[in-house]
């Protein structure tokens, strides 16, 4: 069961806001279109990174060590780590689990553990959270209405899906995030579906970009060469405040403007057109009607056919052509 939980969009502006609303402060996110590690690395300072992939339900997920690294079943004592509970919830949870190991006030600035000031409700879930076990710290997470509250803000509006009750079924294809991050040296894969943080061996200051990509590399080698949905998200500090502190104008400019972009596309997820459509199309049928009657509006809908069959064909030669062809995948978690 989904326990409330709506499915969210894996995008930066979605989390920037995200975190933002749960009190957060100066942390934006920003999507890395290749695996270069240098690309990553000019985001200084980056605090850890969400990675979207197609989950593997054709075989079991669990076993007796991660297909990659090593399971560090002690780690949880001292990092923030929750089992996953509930379905639809997996991309907040792996924000947090980059967030709430990034609370230690002392981490120097640029340092690999690095310093996020979370906000007091985000402080305090994780203090009551700590002393528990992994699953009840993913209980206590599930059931936190606050995140749920701000979780669900960003789902999309939709009429016709409930997605706190619908029910995954064997066609469906699953994505799954997961966060790297590095925490007292090592770098970490904090997966809420595996039953302990995976580390992936030491991690030294600045070495984060270059090893986190290397880890990213081998897991996708594993996937047939035809897929290619997956999607990775940096958790970086405010970008705003390094073009401050530089001076850049250009640079301060282009993140304000990405910001507010960010804004009308999250007021344009919570909205629901399917009554605004509605009116529209009522309204162009009356002044068909209006126009010839019958035979104007018939001739209408005769002329939309006539162009959907030609779009139709047009995409079936392109695709007998090798010019692909296939839909756009939204990825949800």
């Amino acid at each position: 069961m989904s326990g409330g939980w709506n499915t969210i969009e894996s995008d930066a502006g979605v989390f920037t806001y995200l975190l933002d609303n749960l009190g957060v402060k100066d942390v934006q996110f920003e999507e890395l279109i290749s695996l270069d590690a240098d690309a990553l690395a000019q985001l200084h300072p980056v605090y850890g990174v969400i990675f979207l992939f197609k989950f593997p339900t054709d075989a079991p997920y669990r076993g007796e060590k991660p297909l990659d690294g090593a399971f560090d079943n002690d780690a949880s004592e001292n990092l923030f780590f929750a089992a996953q509970t509930i379905q639809n919830a997996c991309g907040t949870q792996a924000l947090l689990s980059v967030l709430l190991n990034k609370t230690d006030p002392g981490a120097a600035e640029g340092a690999e553990a690095g310093y996020v000031d979370v906000g007091e409700s985000l402080r305090d879930f994780r203090e009551f959270t700590m002393v528990l076990p992994p699953e009840f710290r993913g209980e206590a997470l599930s059931n936190s209405e606050l995140i749920r509250d701000v979780h669900n803000s960003f789902a999309k509006s939709s009429p016709f899906v409930d997605e706190t009750q619908r029910q995954a079924s064997d066609d469906d294809e699953a994505f799954h995030f997961i966060a790297y991050t590095p925490v007292n040296g090592i770098l970490y894969e904090l997966d809420g579906l595996q039953p302990a943080p995976i580390s992936h061996g030491a991690c030294l200051p600045g070495e984060f970009p270059a090893k986190v990509m290397e880890v990213l590399q081998r897991r996708i080698a594993r996937y047939d060469t035809t897929e290619i949905r997956f999607n990775l998200l940096a958790m970086t500090r405010d970008l705003r405040i390094r073009a401050r502190e530089l001076g850049d104008v250009e640079l301060l400019a282009r993140e304000e403007r990405k910001r507010r972009d960010w804004q009308f596309e999250n007021a344009l997820r919570r909205h629901n057109f399917v009554g605004f459509a509605g009116e529209v199309l009522k309204g162009v049928v009356a002044t068909k009607l209006k126009e010839g009657g019958d035979a104007a509006y018939n001739k209408w809908v005769d002329q939309a056919k006539d162009k959907m069959k030609k779009r139709i064909e047009e995409r079936k030669k392109g695709t007998a052509a090798g010019g692909g062809g296939g839909e756009d995948v939204e990825m949800e978690g």
